[in-house]
């Protein structure tokens, strides 16, 4: 399908991004914008006194800053919005601009009430909201604290090496970054590692360097993409290491791709340990290195940093190596089809409804995915208020309304501005579709979750954006009490 577009890969996927923690940009909303994330059994959810019933007091700006450390659980007492009131609010909202239609779903988050619902167990195809199904698959399969490691192997030839992909798409080609998630480990800080591992071990040289990309089984690309998106670079052939998430520089994330980025690797690594003093042999191949003959390692960020990361920009080559991961965790072929096998499997350990599902891919191009509204609030409800803890890292990832990620540029004009600061939500765009679906605490101070998905919707019309936009924000500003 020509000219399909992913949601989140326009955005500027870039190491400042890496850089970033959720922390600092918390407080900043917390103290600034008056915010709300979600801890303990709601984590991250402000105790607020009784608002009024026009602005609630965590919506407005705050007189003066204050030296808090942390934040607290809402009252368990504040009330639950009438189904009635908050049908009547989004039937005047939720409404497609032009031809298709929008299936919808709000829900109480604590205790799972369905307090709107728009044909919410319709499947939909749902662009990258499907990372909202990955991220929980990776966090409960790998667990939040795992990192994935690229080791430098030694051959039966001591004069050759072989790099050694681990998982790990988000490789530096500089040194390694402790701060960073893109970048974490950097080629450099390998090939120094290594060009010491070969001097103490009396290797002169010159070397040949080697990749072994065979963690990651199957085909690279995946044969339900349209080819004018690869070409467009929305996505790359998948290997089990790559430099800068699949891309040729941080700093570009639209064009041309590596389309083979374990060799790409391999020979920026070349580069660098020729830089490290090594005499290296021109060009790379592909071979295996012997287990127990380790030269260097380097880690990546973490598993929920690197969830995070992908939930934020939307990066789908990230999404996919997550899937392969989860695969290889769950006892799946580490495949396309094993990593859709996985996120099923372990979506329905967290006993969300699984049947109905279609899964074409695990980040959403697709056009073959098909998945409901009501299962992509149940997945939010599972990261925001459920009973597995690890998902709870999940919520840092949440772009913020007016603020981060694929929301930066949204919620600005004066229909939508209200949930600036306030809703946090994983966006999704293809030519037809759009989705939007996460979290917002309302006027009352209740987290409420939904997801609102459009198909069949004319491309590029405007207002699509604005009536999901438009109908988070409400509930943000929403006593709904009648």
């Amino acid at each position: 399908m020509k000219g399909v577009k992913n949601g989140g890969a326009r955005k500027r996927v870039s190491a400042a991004w890496g850089r970033l923690k959720w922390p600092g940009l918390l407080a900043v909303v917390l103290l600034c914008l008056g915010a709300v994330v979600v801890v303990g059994m709601v984590p991250g959810l402000l105790s607020i006194p009784k608002p009024s019933p026009t602005i609630p007091a965590w919506q407005q700006e705050p007189g003066h800053l204050t030296d808090a450390n942390g934040v607290l659980p809402l009252d368990a007492d504040a009330p639950i919005p009438l189904p009635a009131e908050v049908t009547k609010l989004l039937d005047a909202t939720l409404k497609p601009d032009g031809a298709g239609t929008i299936s919808g779903v709000v829900m109480d988050a604590s205790t799972g009430q369905v307090l709107f619902d728009r044909d919410a167990n319709d499947n939909r195809i749902p662009a990258s909201n499907m990372k909202l199904l990955t991220a929980v698959a990776a966090l409960k399969a790998l667990g939040p604290e795992s990192r994935f490691t690229t080791r430098v192997l030694a051959s039966d030839d001591p004069s050759t090496v072989v790099l050694t992909g681990g998982g790990d798409v988000l490789l530096g080609s500089s040194a390694s970054d402790p701060s960073a998630v893109l970048g974490r480990a950097g080629l450099a800080s390998l090939a120094k590692d290594t060009a010491e591992a070969l001097a103490n071990a009396g290797v002169k040289g010159p070397v040949t360097v080697q990749v072994d990309d065979s963690l990651f089984a199957g085909a690279p690309l995946n044969p339900a993409w349209s080819l004018d998106d690869v070409a467009a670079g929305e996505t790359a052939p998948l290997f089990s290491l790559a430099l800068n998430s699949g891309r040729f520089s941080p700093g570009v994330v639209t064009g041309p791709r590596p389309q083979d980025s374990a060799a790409t690797t391999a020979q920026a690594f070349a580069e660098q340990l020729a830089a490290a003093g090594v005499s290296v042999t021109p060009g790379v191949e592909r071979g295996k290195g012997l287990p127990a003959k380790v030269l260097a390692t380097a880690e990546s960020a973490t598993v929920s940093e690197q969830v995070d990361l992908m939930l934020e920009t939307s990066d789908n080559f990230l999404a996919e190596a997550l899937g392969r991961m989860t695969a290889g965790a769950s006892g799946q072929k580490a495949t396309y089809d094993g990593a859709t096998a996985a996120v099923r499997q372990r979506l329905g350990e967290l006993g969300i409804a699984t049947d109905s599902m279609q899964l074409a891919d695990v980040s959403g191009l697709a056009l073959e995915n098909q998945v409901s509204a009501r299962q992509f609030a149940d997945v939010v409800r599972a990261i925001t208020s459920g009973p597995d803890l690890a998902l709870r890292t999940a919520l840092d990832g949440f772009p913020v309304a007016g603020l981060t990620g694929t929301l930066d540029d949204r919620y600005v004009d004066a229909s939508t501005a209200e949930g600036a600061g306030l809703v946090r939500a994983k966006t999704g765009t293809l030519n037809t579709v759009i989705a939007l679906s996460g979290y917002v605490v309302d006027a009352d101070g209740r987290l409420l979750v939904f997801s609102f998905i459009g198909n069949g919707l004319d491309p590029g019309a405007a207002g699509n954006k604005v009536a999901m936009d438009r109908s988070a924000s409400v509930l943000a500003s929403c006593g709904c009490r009648g």
